[in-house]
């Protein structure tokens, strides 16, 4: 009599954080997963491409982005079932963190995979280390609704907690968001990191009317965006 033994291999994957701007923040665990596995599963492979090619490492890429998430999980599962490992990186920063990456996990995980993180940099993390902050809770929120009012509106919730809390933000909507916070408590501390890591990174602190005044009036604004509201008491505005 034949018997037929399936064997249902258990895999890995690697959530790896990639750097924010500044390429010389990978760590070398990050660039050892990557030459380790099979398979590289990215945000956007044009991007994850380019980071790769830096450090020379040549791997097949396996697209998984928000708007795909559910369906290129089932892709990843796939490599998964053959006994191969994977790893995955957002576009910039730790996956899951106003990034992709979250479903994949949740689905990886509930088949029965191994799921390793590979940490490293992260906007969120970055900032405030340089807030000085005295805050024991931290709230990350991450980006806020483009409309008008529901920003405000969780502006509000948010202050009204007494907690610090982060967000992210656009060049298109950042003077926005800072009028929302300056007009709904002006006094409250607030740090601007822009273009964190990067050639041109600053960071501007002080009230939230006082850094609103600072962006407002400059002619162009470009960059990335992290803000840290402080819970507790002012600073006096500092540019670096």
């Amino acid at each position: 009599m034949l018997f037929l033994v399936y064997h249902k291999f258990v895999s890995t994957l690697y959530i790896v954080a990639t750097p924010i701007g500044n390429l010389g923040d990978i760590t070398f665990r990050a660039l050892e997963t990557f030459r380790s596995v099979d398979v590289i599963v990215c945000e956007d492979t044009r991007h994850t491409l380019q980071l790769l090619t830096h450090f020379d490492i040549r791997k097949p890429l396996l697209s998984c982005r928000a708007r795909n998430e559910h369906e290129a999980s089932e892709k990843v599962l796939s490599v998964l079932a053959k006994g191969q490992n994977a790893a995955y990186a957002s576009d910039a920063g730790t996956p899951a963190l106003s990034d992709p990456g979250a479903v994949l996990v949740q689905k990886v995980r509930e088949a029965g995979h191994t799921v390793v993180p590979i940490p490293g940099a992260s906007a969120f993390a970055t900032l405030l280390s340089v807030s000085g902050t005295s805050d024991k809770t931290v709230v990350f929120e991450g980006f806020l609704s483009p409309k008008p009012g529901r920003r405000r509106s969780r502006c509000k919730e948010l202050l009204d907690t007494g907690y610090g809390f982060v967000l992210y933000e656009s060049p298109f909507r950042i003077v926005k968001l800072l009028t929302d916070l300056a007009e709904i408590d002006g006094e409250r501390n607030v740090v601007v990191g822009r273009e964190l890591t990067k050639l041109h990174e600053e960071l501007v602190s002080g009230t939230a009317a006082e850094v609103l005044t600072d962006f407002a009036a400059r002619q162009k604004i470009l960059g990335e965006f992290a803000v840290y509201v402080s819970g507790k008491k002012r600073l006096t505005c500092i540019k670096e």
